[in-house]
């Protein structure tokens, strides 16, 4: 058999029903065999969109997304995909092309060093030498890429091992020395998060993406409600719990809401739970929870105490940790008793929970935002861009359901909704699925538009359309005396033209009725739409705390207001 039919075998072996990519001459041989099965191959128009694309799979459905490209180039598109994913925890497999192996360091045509860059941005990249050795290749990916910290695993096919023949065994299951899929947690470790618990008088739990990527979400909305305990979320948590839940206050830092900045200030207990402290989360963190004591769950021992100091860390499966709490906390007590600070609780969220602020009209994304809400199914799937457009999502827009909140957190990639919000419609063609995007982030991916037209996959993108780099014009407005580099578009194109070249639906609203009425039409539509929404190129994303500044440091506009 060749390394090229073994490989496809394999990965039916792993149930794969979609790759999206694009070929080339170094990854010709495996995309001949995938004409002889049922695995979808979807077409993208940039591989760096094809990585977004098998992200957004992975983030919408829980499953292993897998893309794939050719080498040289095509690898070097795919890596800021890839890094994406890395940076958030998303189980991928990507699959490069690579010159023969007679050829390698040779400087042949399209030849990268692969696996070299890839080693940085994937929690193991593999390049089998022989064809013998594809099939436990590409299980060991899928096993790496699914379990412990979940994560993108890189897979580098040399021509001559896809060409090759050999007698080839296909492993029923792989061992990786050293490698444990699954950590139990201590439960002596969860025993004293849970006295440290009962001991508090203010705690609060934040949740973070690993409670989404492990799982877990129903165990924590389960926690909360039996002892009435507040939850936060990062960005990436969102979802984790209902966000119109008693209990939910949103998302923390930069921008996160007044209530879940005020309050993760006032707490003196933390349970953090599947978050990485990211400095967009805690701003200065010297700042950060000054009176609180950090118990810090998850699944990855080097999140420990990295980037804010725990004063207990709980190691292990997300899922058997809660498990333990319940467990334990049914034996002891069936509620918390936290009087005064649930009151305060319940203040600050009735004050805060729907109020738009610094906003220059109605016509302003919050409206729209919650238009959206209103419209939409629960099970419905938001993407986002990254800039103005994410964080306005991040602040009105409320999350109902886990895996229904899908952006860029940690690399920050602009031109990652789209993409992604195609690969998230190829796992879950039944709900809605919406990008919210801002005009200079749509144009780095927009292309794509040609791949969601021809693959019949219709997704709604609402361009909040200000003619700029909006984030970046906003920090030069408050932080540079309004002296604007390098951020000023003009009104090119006209994404309603360039929608419908592409066999697309395109549409301007310039008012909120409007804006509900294409919106509601779009839901009805087989075909992609795109809404442009022209804004206020000076409306600006509130609450916000500035760089260098603590998380009681929120500004409520431009001139300085803060709570």
């Amino acid at each position: 058999m060749s390394g090229a039919k073994a490989f496809v075998k394999a990965l039916e072996g792993e149930d794969v029903d979609v790759i999206f990519g694009i070929p080339g001459g170094s990854i010709m041989s495996i995309y001949d065999e995938l004409l002889n099965t049922g695995i979808r191959h979807i077409l993208a128009r940039h591989e760096q969109s094809a990585a977004h694309m098998a992200d957004g799979y992975a983030r919408a459905s829980g499953r292993v997304g897998v893309c794939m490209a050719t080498s040289g180039p095509g690898a070097t598109n795919m890596a800021t995909g890839v890094a994406t994913a890395y940076m958030d925890s998303t189980p991928m497999v990507a699959i490069t092309g690579q010159v023969p192996t007679y050829m390698m360091a040779r400087d042949a045509f399209q030849e990268i060093d692969s696996t070299g860059i890839y080693t940085h941005i994937t929690k193991y990249s593999f390049q089998p030498l022989r064809p013998s050795e594809v099939p436990w290749t590409v299980k060991a990916a899928f096993y790496l890429a699914s379990t412990g910290r979940t994560s993108p695993i890189h897979i580098d096919m040399p021509k001559d091992v896809q060409t090759g023949e050999e007698e080839i065994p296909f492993p029923d299951s792989v061992t990786i020395r050293g490698y444990r899929r699954y950590v139990p947690p201590d439960p002596a470790a969860v025993a004293k998060a849970v006295d440290l618990l009962l001991e508090s008088n203010r705690p609060i739990i934040l949740a973070g993406g690993g409670v989404i990527k492990g799982g877990a979400y129903d165990l924590l909305l389960r926690f909360a409600e039996s002892m009435n305990i507040p939850v936060a979320t990062t960005l990436m948590g969102k979802g984790a719990i209902p966000e119109n839940h008693p209990l939910a206050l949103g998302p923390v830092g930069m921008h996160g809401t007044v209530q879940a900045n005020k309050l993760i200030n006032e707490t003196d207990l933390i349970l953090a739970i599947g978050v990485r402290f990211s400095d967009r989360t805690t701003m200065e963190v010297s700042g950060f929870a000054v009176d609180a004591k950090i118990v810090h769950f998850d699944v990855d021992p080097t999140e420990i105490g990295k980037n804010v100091t725990a004063y207990h860390g709980v190691i292990g499966d997300l899922r058997t940790s809660l498990k333990l709490m319940i467990d334990i906390l049914h034996e002891r007590t069936r509620r918390g008793k936290w009087g005064s600070w649930l009151k305060r609780v319940k203040e600050l969220r009735e004050e805060w929970h729907d109020k738009i602020v610094g906003v220059k009209s109605k016509f302003s994304p919050p409206h729209m935002l919650k238009i959206m809400r209103e419209l939409l199914p629960p099970d419905s799937i938001v993407t986002t861009e990254v800039g103005q457009n994410q964080m306005w999502a991040e602040l009105y827009f409320k999350v109902l359901k886990p895996r229904t909140f899908i952006t860029s957190g940690g690399l920050g990639t602009m031109g990652f909704g789209f993409p992604a919000a195609i690969g998230a419609k190829a796992a879950r063609p039944d709900v809605p699925v919406v990008d919210i995007a801002g005009d200079g982030s749509f144009l780095m991916t927009m292309n794509s538009l040609a791949t969601s037209v021809e693959e019949g996959l219709p997704v709604i993108v609402v361009i909040l359309n200000n003619s700029s780099l909006g984030m970046v014009a906003q920090w030069q407005r408050l932080f540079y005396n309004r002296r604007y580099s390098a951020v000023l578009f003009s009104s090119i194109p006209d994404f309603v033209k360039l929608a419908e070249s592409f066999g697309a639906e395109g549409v301007r609203v310039y008012t909120l009725d409007e804006f509900k009425r294409a919106f509601t039409e779009s839901l009805k539509d087989d075909v992609t739409t795109v809404i442009d929404v022209p804004i206020h190129p000076e409306e600006d994303v509130y609450p916000f705390v500035g760089p260098g500044k603590t998380l009681k440091d929120i500004l409520l506009s431009a001139e300085g207001a803060g709570v």
